[in-house]
């Protein structure tokens, strides 16, 4: 399994696979790194991840916008958000466009592990 961790914050990014490596559930599983939804269009299309875990708020392309090229493209990963907006609205646009999960930030590895145990 190989799963992509998108965010402009290396210590998110950090923060995100350390809660994954505590997670029996994605146990072995590659973790990849962006910093933004650009680069995580390009590790899309070379790497085939099985599980993409994206920011919402980020430079060159959000999270959002990651979700809307990946569905034109016609390449949709399962796709979750690990992010600080934590709306009604950002949740109802995250579910129109695709994506399966939405943990809010600060998270703990249980409450990702529940939102994971719904997609994988």
């Amino acid at each position: 399994m190989k799963i992509l961790v998108v965010d402009d914050s290396k210590a998110m990014r950090a923060i995100v696979k350390r809660a994954l490596s505590t997670l029996d559930r994605v146990a072995g599983a590659t973790i990849l790194e962006a910093v933004d939804g650009r680069e995580a269009l390009e590790v899309i299309q070379a790497e085939s991840p099985d599980l993409v875990l994206s920011d919402w708020n980020m430079p060159e392309m959000t999270g959002i916008e990651l979700l809307q090229a990946l569905h034109e493209a016609g390449t949709v990963p399962t796709f979750g958000f690990v992010t600080s907006e934590s709306t009604p609205e950002m949740h109802e646009l995250a579910k129109t466009h695709g994506a399966r999960f939405l943990v809010s930030k600060p998270f703990t590895p249980e409450s990702l592990d529940q939102a994971l145990a719904g997609v994988l």
